[in-house]
């Protein structure tokens, strides 16, 4: 068993790959998202050595979904596309309508249990 490799990629240094069809999917699922709500912005969330970039669509009542996308320069085009604005996740963080959105539901999922 090899522990050490030379001259090659090592295993985890590229994000996973998304191939192009699913890409086009999840930017028409963006573009639907975008242009069926009001007040939405883009969050773009970088590459990790597990998964690839994505952006983050944020309704302006917190409501969001969240999809793959090529590179961070995709995602702008596509939020230039749809004249939203698109912030870096990493940077700003998420707004505090998202993390709302996420508790409401999570309350409604309960059913209103107790814990």
């Amino acid at each position: 068993m090899r522990l050490f490799r030379r001259g090659g990629r090592t295993r985890g240094a590229e994000p996973s790959r998304t191939g192009r069809g699913e890409i086009a999917e999840g930017e028409r699922h963006l573009q639907s998202f975008a242009t069926s709500r009001r007040g939405v912005e883009a969050y773009i969330e970088p590459a990790t050595t597990v998964t690839a970039t994505t952006v983050v669509l944020i309704a302006g009542d917190g409501e969001w979904t969240r999809r793959r996308v090529a590179d961070p320069r995709a995602a702008r085009a596509l939020a230039e596309r749809l004249r939203i604005p698109v912030y870096e996740a990493a940077v700003v963080g998420y707004p505090q309508r998202m993390r709302e959105w996420n508790r409401r539901k999570a309350e409604q999922e309960r059913g209103g249990r107790d814990e």
